[in-house]
């Protein structure tokens, strides 16, 4: 498996002593990428929890409102990018396996916002819980992602 040449992955180092802002800007822009297409931004990043948000223009469902499956997308990138700061990039990275979601609030304009909380870490398994917000910080959707741990070349 060959990870985004853009990918810089932050050392553990790095991941002491950058803040979650400066972290998340390693994430960001990464061409060609679903995320990069859905606008997805990364806000703060770090081994336990990571914030993105997205634009709900451009990823609208023929309803109006913000396609479920936008929100899932944001769900599943929270999980991955925090899993892969978990693990060691030149030997693991972490892929999703299991995402579900449940949508409680339409949004139809402006950003939500998304924040992935580790909820268990393993060996060979993550599991991340993500709530995503809209802009006056109401739920509007729940997931949980779980995330295995594979061996880079596998």
């Amino acid at each position: 498996m060959t990870l985004h040449p853009d990918l810089q992955l932050p050392t553990p180092h790095e991941l002491d002593t950058l803040s979650p802002e400066e972290l998340a800007g390693r994430m960001n822009a990464l061409s060609g990428t679903l995320g990069t297409r859905l606008g997805i931004e990364f806000t703060q990043v770090g081994r336990e929890r990571v914030v993105a948000r997205m634009p709900v223009e451009g990823n609208r469902q023929p309803a109006g409102r913000l396609h479920g499956g936008a929100n899932l997308a944001l769900a599943e990138e929270l999980a991955s990018v925090g899993s892969w700061l978990n693990l060691d990039p030149q030997r693991q990275v972490a892929v999703g396996v299991d995402l579900s979601g449940t949508h409680v609030r339409g949004v139809t304009d402006g950003w939500v916002t998304g924040e992935g909380v580790l909820a268990y870490r393993g060996r060979t398994v993550l599991v991340w819980t993500i709530e995503i917000k809209d802009e006056r910080g109401r739920v509007t959707s729940m997931a949980r992602c779980t995330c295995n741990v594979i061996a880079v070349g596998a």
